[in-house]
């Protein structure tokens, strides 16, 4: 097909460097740019507007929280190894990049998907389902792998010169890091996938919460990535800080209502319990704080904070070992019986 126009792409661009690339060959071939980046509280667009910027095209951030909770509840293609829906979460972005280009006149949608790259959701019929329940199949070009993959609507119709795309495949990124130094693209991240349901501590945490609150606060998925985690006898969750700047970002997450617990005057651990807990909860979390300060079996007297109301926990030491069993952890401990 002869070459008709300059078409008008939207781009999924990640930050990493196959979506860097994507634009850039697009680029080449004067298409008409403009990026998309797609947040949560597992994933954030720092890179992709980083990379916008060098790339000196637009870019749109949307949040995309409450559609994602939906899928991941009960993912069509499942998780991979540990609560990551790759297919079901590409499907996403497309689908509502697919509502913009229907919108605004876009021609096409483009990503940086590369055939083989990853096993589970960049085989070839992985990528034919993410385009076909996207519901826009045909105007979904992946740039750097089209030369092996049918052609799309843009590429029939000449909006696209398809013999300017390329056709890369597999898992080894010599040919994009050539391409790179082609373009002389030097700053670009290291392969990783940037979204924390890829990290097994994270995964286990989320599929934790989700089994006590299955629509979660958006505050409890941020503080999924902060501190240590336990599970409280009353089903309340407490968060308590590895270090000071975890600190200052746990309590900023504080709301009427709930329990704040710390050493002061004494420096250590502070700790959120959400929506305020029982007594016994807040005696738990007390011993906790103790248990991961340099204080540890020692007796000193703990602060409560209920809103403006202060009280001292005396008895936090002989909590600490107990506050032990309600750690949210993936190591083997006792149970509440004392065994293993």
């Amino acid at each position: 097909m002869t070459h008709t126009q300059s078409g008008r792409a939207l781009c999924l661009l990640s930050g990493g460097l196959d979506s860097i690339l994507a634009a850039r060959v697009l680029l080449d071939q004067d298409v008409d740019v403009h990026a998309l980046a797609f947040i949560t509280p597992f994933f954030g667009s720092d890179k992709a507007e980083k990379a916008a910027h060098q790339l000196n095209i637009p870019i749109r951030i949307i949040e995309i929280t409450d559609d994602f909770l939906t899928i991941l509840r009960s993912p069509r293609y499942g998780f991979g190894q540990t609560m990551n829906p790759c297919i079901d979460c590409h499907t996403l972005m497309i689908r509502e990049a697919g509502k913009i280009m229907e919108r605004e006149g876009y021609d096409l949608i483009a990503t940086g998907e590369v055939l083989g790259e990853r096993p589970m959701s960049q085989n070839r019929q992985s990528l034919k389902n993410i385009a076909l329940h996207s519901g826009y199949q045909d105007y979904v070009l992946r740039p750097l792998s089209a030369l092996l993959l049918e052609p799309t609507q843009p590429e029939r119709n000449g909006t696209i010169e398809r013999n300017r795309l390329l056709g890369l495949s597999g898992r080894s990124r010599k040919a994009q890091i050539a391409l790179a130094r082609k373009y002389s693209i030097t700053d670009y991240p290291q392969p990783a996938s940037g979204c924390l349901l890829t990290d097994r501590l994270y995964s286990l945490r989320l599929r934790e919460l989700l089994a006590h609150s299955p629509v979660p606060e958006h505050r409890e998925l941020e503080l999924l990535r902060l501190g240590r985690h336990l599970r409280l006898p009353s089903s309340h969750k407490a968060v308590i800080s590895r270090n000071e700047i975890e600190g200052v970002q746990i309590l900023s997450h504080y709301r009427a209502g709930d329990a704040q617990i710390s050493l002061e005057p004494l420096k250590g651990p502070i700790a959120l319990i959400l929506n305020g807990g029982t007594e016994q909860d807040a005696e738990l979390t007390a011993g906790a704080c103790l248990y991961y300060s340099k204080y540890r079996g020692n007796s000193f007297p703990v602060n409560l904070m209920r809103g403006e109301n202060r009280t001292v926990i005396q008895s936090a030491v002989t909590m600490q070992d107990q506050s032990q069993l309600y750690l949210i952890t993936d190591l083997p401990r006792p149970d509440r019986s004392g065994q293993v």
